[in-house]
């Protein structure tokens, strides 16, 4: 079995995931895992496949294909398998709000990196201040470390960027499934 990791954007219109999922299907491709949006007029996703060794490459051309219908699709063989696991890495869900300005996301994944803290999952979006006016920057994000990690230490250095970037952060442990 071989595990695909795609991409895909293109022009939002009706249809676009029915014209991504058709080959996959007619492959025999399981769809495991995605997450897609309209962004600006852009429709994008990421999505993590499994497809049969023997029906690989030619799933591979017939979504190449799909940019003749107006969407981009790439495809990375990802060595691991769908089923992902993080084995005994520590789990945390971070959530942070506050007055919106740039440079946010890249203060924040630096200091994450500088700790070894990688991260799993990100939505953002900017949405109005009730009441007090301006924009405000909302994140949610999946946060995997190292299982020694201390999540004392890690909401340390988060805490002064928060200081920092006027913005408020919470750190927690991801529930056990």
């Amino acid at each position: 079995m071989a595990t695909f990791t795609l991409t895909c954007i293109g022009d939002d219109r009706a249809g676009l995931v029915s014209d991504l999922s058709a080959p996959i299907h007619a492959h025999g491709a399981s769809w495991n895992r995605s997450q897609m949006a309209r962004l600006g007029g852009k429709f994008a996703g990421i999505l993590l496949i499994d497809v049969p060794d023997a029906k690989a490459d030619a799933l591979a051309a017939d979504l190449a294909a799909l940019k003749d219908a107006g969407l981009v699709v790439t495809v990375e063989r990802t060595d691991e398998p769908a089923a992902e696991s993080s084995g005994s890495a520590a789990r945390w869900n971070l959530e942070l709000l506050g007055a919106d300005r740039p440079g946010i996301v890249a203060e924040l994944s630096a200091a994450l990196a500088r700790e070894h803290v990688s991260i799993e999952e990100l939505a953002t979006d900017v949405r109005e201040a009730p009441m007090a006016g301006g924009l405000l920057f909302e994140a949610r994000a999946v946060l995997v470390a190292p299982a020694a990690a201390s999540v004392e230490a890690v909401r340390a250095v988060l805490e002064a960027i928060a200081d920092e970037l006027m913005v408020e952060i919470n750190l927690s442990d991801v529930p056990a499934a």
